[in-house]
């Protein structure tokens, strides 16, 4: 058994230690040792490859038989008219830990069959209701115009799937390349990921002349380096290297940007010019050392090095000279520019923070952490520890409590849907929460009691999407940022005041109602939205692809967003009516 085979192991034991009960409630259904860990791997998977927690990868769970050999399943936000869609396979072994099993040629066989069937809007599947509603949703943006690309990731703790026999099932299927891509995910990668926190002491070795200033307790090396040099840093220590990077490994197929870097520099004439075309890389250290007495070509001994911007032109650099191989010339003509600071001090943390967010702002990142040190981050933590709850302003690797720890992203979506009622921007704009939507979530004088109650509503309203009741009408699986936002409406109308008067005088009341009739809310809500949807489209059915849709759109907003859907009128009508529909169930039940 190999270091990384047991290392893996462990952590996937321990995972389906923890999770085994939310695992039960998820599938509805006895979880044993076997299959504990068989899960367990695929969101340990999921939790490395997207840099979720715990709660988020269970999320993404799609097993549970009818799946197409798809156990998770993530779908990104829509950026320039283009979405990306995430899927995972594991094959975990369980007994044999020697590391040598081949990914399965029947693994490979389904996960073409999926692609093949899963992203043709017309096809009929016949899938699990948590597949379907993600699939659904997948289509509606396929037929709404928007293009998808698709990475299947194959995962086990073995060897990837042999050639040629495995790998001619996936190039029969003809799939265009820049769309579709197969990956393997095994042992030795999430290990790699694991081992991010180590820290990272090198030489880089420096083109030409360059400049060094110090400012302050902080320094500065700027200069150019060669690709190939890029390239081996990257070989030698993988993404131990992009720790405090933000952005995730785009790849080249669909990536415009990381295919321009490959195409410079497979071009003779333009390669040359690489160092104009590029922005450069931002690289934080401890300390940096050179021979100062030396004009040009510096050999700089770097300790604590880490890309903080760049991460992407990395990444993209090793994976083109990879694939154009060991007789492929040393690219010593394409240079990239550098910029090393050294970064030391009480406040080199926050420092960092904030180099991080200026030059990574204008890029479609992952902004929690850059936004963690804002004020009004630092405030909601120290005014939520004051009501009995725990505020986490970064990531982290240790799961959520659902009882009395909030996240940045999580307080940032239920306020977006709750009180600034944007529903469909909550759920489909995530990628803007922390960028353009910021302002908008969490400023208007927005406070802790408010921010939790929003989140208690949300957690409610998710937890009946994720499981949703007897009886519950279809569109419940897409709804629960709209039922969250009437949720709120009903709770201030209990509370009798507006929001600005929401605060830590009133939160124990607001929490009490909650505990006391939040079922009751998110039933009433549930009601206004199928009015809603009947006064749009009658009582036509309406099919998976077109519910996710509607709430896409947010049309359905302008039917629900006024007072009078929530007047005591209006449901006690409502409540009527579904009153006489359950008892006409249970009639035929009955009979």
């Amino acid at each position: 058994m190999s270091f990384a085979v047991g290392i893996i192991d462990q952590q996937v034991r321990g995972l389906a230690t923890r999770l085994h009960d939310r695992m039960e409630a998820l599938l509805e259904k006895k979880v044993d040792e076997t299959l504990g860990r068989s899960i367990a791997f695929v969101v340990l998977c999921v939790k490395a490859v997207l840099d979720l927690d715990d709660d988020d990868a269970l999320d993404r769970l799609t097993e549970g038989g009818n799946d197409f050999g798809v156990d998770a399943l993530d779908v990104s936000d829509v950026s320039e008219g283009e979405f990306t869609v995430t899927l995972f396979q594991g094959k975990y072994k369980h007994e044999n830990l020697d590391g040598q099993a081949h990914f399965p040629e029947d693994g490979v066989a389904k996960a073409v069959a999926a692609i093949r069937a899963l992203f043709n809007p017309h096809a009929p599947v016949d899938l699990n209701p948590r597949l379907l509603a993600h699939v659904e949703e997948i289509r509606s943006l396929i037929v709404d115009g928007y293009i998808p690309r698709v990475r299947f990731l194959l995962c086990n703790n073995g060897l990837p799937w042999q050639r040629p026999v495995a790998q001619r099932i996936i190039d029969r299927e003809g799939f265009p390349a820049n769309r579709v891509q197969f990956e393997h995910v095994n042992h030795d990668t999430l290990f790699q990921i694991l081992q991010s926190t180590q820290p990272v002491d090198e030489t880089i070795q420096f083109s030409g002349k360059a400049v060094v200033e110090d400012f302050d307790f902080s320094r500065v090396f700027l200069g150019k380096v060669t690709v190939g040099e890029i390239a081996r840093l990257m070989q030698t220590h993988g993404d131990r290297l992009l720790e405090r990077n933000v952005r995730r490994y785009l790849g080249m197929h669909g990536n415009r940007v990381n295919l321009g870097i490959r195409s410079t520099l497979c071009n003779e004439e333009e390669r040359p010019s690489f160092f104009f075309y590029n922005n450069g890389i931002t690289l934080i250290c401890r300390q940096f050392s050179h021979n100062a007495l030396q004009p040009a070509d510096h050999e700089v001994r770097v300790e604590g090095l880490q890309i903080i911007n760049g991460g992407q032109t990395c990444k993209t650099i090793q994976a083109t000279l990879a694939e154009l191989g060991p007789d492929a010339p040393r690219l010593d003509d394409a240079f990239v520019l550098v910029r090393l600071y050294q970064i030391t001090g009480d406040d080199s943390k926050s420092f960092v923070h904030t180099i991080t967010y200026a030059t990574n702002s204008q890029n479609p990142v992952d902004l929690r952490d850059l936004r963690s040190n804002d004020p009004i981050q630092k405030q909601l933590e120290l005014a939520m520890k004051d009501l009995g709850y725990e505020y986490r302003r970064q990531r982290s690797e240790s799961g959520t409590r659902p009882g009395d720890v909030i996240t940045s992203g999580i307080a940032a979506t239920a306020v977006l849907s709750v009180w600034r009622r944007r529903p469909q921007q909550a759920k489909f704009m995530s990628g803007e929460h922390f960028g353009r939507l910021y302002d908008e979530i969490f400023g208007h004088e927005l406070n802790a009691a408010q921010a939790i109650v929003a989140v208690l509503l949300f957690r409610i309203a998710e937890s009946k999407r994720k499981r949703p009741p007897w009886r519950a009408p279809d569109f419940v699986r897409y709804a629960s940022h709209f039922a969250a936002m009437l949720m709120g409406k009903l709770l201030l109308r209990d509370l009798g005041i507006g929001l600005d008067r929401l605060d830590h005088r009133s939160f124990a009341q607001a929490k009490a109602l909650i505990d006391e009739r939040g079922e009751e809310y998110f039933r009433l809500a549930t009601l206004v939205i199928g009015a809603g949807l009947e006064s749009l489209y009658g009582r036509m059915d309406i099919g998976f692809q077109r519910l996710s849709s509607l709430f896409r759109h947010g049309e359905l907003l302008l039917v629900l967003d006024r007072d009078e859907a929530i007047d005591p009128m209006v449901l006690k009508e409502l409540l009527a009516k579904d009153a006489a529909k359950t008892t006409r169930t249970h009639d035929l039940v009955d009979s």
